[in-house]
């Protein structure tokens, strides 16, 4: 039951952003222009908006901590959180950069960007790992587990969002 609210309340929040994130499909005539900068503010939304309570209830509900349990997670959760808003702010510019070359990107353009991304890509991977084992430390691996298959399943979401905002590369 816990799961059915789990997901039902990730995939109506990621729905919701969704839909809310690509307002220039629906017009006809838009430009790709137009559709850049639509994408490039909803992306920007994406990254901006405060989820953060949308989060902590989430992962409320998913880890059903006891009372130590929580006085634990939620100081080491705020630094991992603190962290993280670090390379989302630099994949912010990474594609703010993206969106102002879009249409004149160049082949030395697209390869620092795209290793630009995968560099972001490992830094969240390297953070991920990190606080597994400082919340493993401070709770128990199978509550680190939990935790991580719940960010990862918010991670991911926020991912296919931004991924569908943005326009491939011509």
């Amino acid at each position: 039951m816990i799961r059915r609210i789990m997901l039902t309340t990730v995939l109506t929040m990621g729905l919701l952003v969704v839909s809310g994130a690509t307002p220039g499909y629906a017009q006809e005539k838009t430009t790709a222009a137009d559709t850049r900068d639509a994408n490039l503010r909803a992306y920007t939304d994406l990254m901006r908006t405060d989820i953060r309570a949308q989060r902590v209830a989430i992962i409320t509900e998913m880890m059903q901590f006891t009372e130590a349990e929580d006085t634990a997670f939620w100081p080491i959760f705020r630094e991992y959180e603190g962290k993280l808003s670090k390379i989302n702010d630099d994949r912010l510019a990474l594609i703010t950069q993206y969106a102002e070359k879009y249409e004149t990107l160049t082949d030395s353009d697209a390869d620092r960007m795209a290793h630009a991304a995968l560099d972001l890509e490992a830094r969240r991977q390297t953070l991920k790992a990190e606080y597994f084992d400082k919340f493993r430390s401070a709770l128990s691996p199978k509550t680190a587990a939990r935790f991580l298959q719940v960010e990862n399943q918010m991670l991911l979401l926020l991912d296919l969002q931004i991924a569908a905002a943005l326009p491939i590369v011509r």
